[in-house]
């Protein structure tokens, strides 16, 4: 197993960065951004190379890479990190966590990341690139192309079809045996049962305010009461 150097300083890598130290026997050794964002040189206690040098610092015959960036432009900008370092010769690793719901014949692609306590069902297929938060379900025979994003709690019925560069955010839903086109965006509690065309957006209302405030609400409805 080689060493893996990190693409990313954000957020998004620091969490990926916890469970690769904490949860897997991979060992990071560095991180590495883009020279224009690479103003300082460490970070989580690594050494940051920009991204430019990488190969004469942490060449490819001797080290991985997993590209820890978040959803931006619907994952475009992971997509084109993750070709730069192929094209560069790297091997892109994924992260499956321990205890997420995996059956053996879990296929997947490369910098995958599957966070602790998702549920994915027997017979399911994922691409390169994609992200499956903890609490996500993804139903049986269903596939999930390149560069997805399923947030924590949605829901990917049975024998779906998932094109490239959807996200899914919070409680978002797809009904049973639909295609969802690619690039499509499905906002928190949106609920889609019938197949999508490309692009397409999908928003739940806001749930609107109560006439009272809390206070009130609670001395009217006797709430918290025993």
């Amino acid at each position: 197993m080689k060493p893996i150097v990190l693409f990313g300083t954000g957020k998004i890598a620091e969490v990926i960065l916890h469970f690769l130290r904490h949860c897997s026997d991979h060992e990071v050794v560095a991180c590495t951004v883009d020279r224009k964002y690479a103003s300082k040189s460490l970070w989580q206690g690594l050494p940051v190379v920009p991204f430019e040098e990488l190969q004469q610092a942490y060449p490819s015959q001797t080290h991985d890479l997993f590209v820890a960036l978040g959803y931006q432009d619907l994952n475009a900008l992971r997509e084109a990190k993750c070709q730069q370092a192929r094209d560069f010769g790297y091997t892109l690793t994924s992260f499956i966590h321990p205890d997420a719901g995996v059956p053996s014949d879990f296929q997947h692609g490369d910098n995958c990341f599957i966070m602790n306590q998702a549920n994915i069902h027997p017979c399911v297929q994922v691409g390169n690139n994609v992200f499956i938060w903890s609490g996500a379900m993804v139903g049986h025979h269903s596939i999930i192309e390149d560069n997805c994003w399923l947030t924590s709690g949605c829901n990917v019925s049975g024998v779906v079809t998932m094109g490239k560069n959807c996200f899914l955010a919070v409680n978002a839903t797809v009904g049973h045996a639909i295609t969802v086109a690619e690039r499509c965006f499905l906002g928190a509690n949106a609920l889609v049962v019938k197949s999508t065309n490309p692009g397409e957006v999908f928003l739940a209302e806001h749930t609107k305010a109560f006439r009272l405030n809390s206070q009130q609400f609670v001395r009217m409805s006797g709430f918290g009461k025993i």
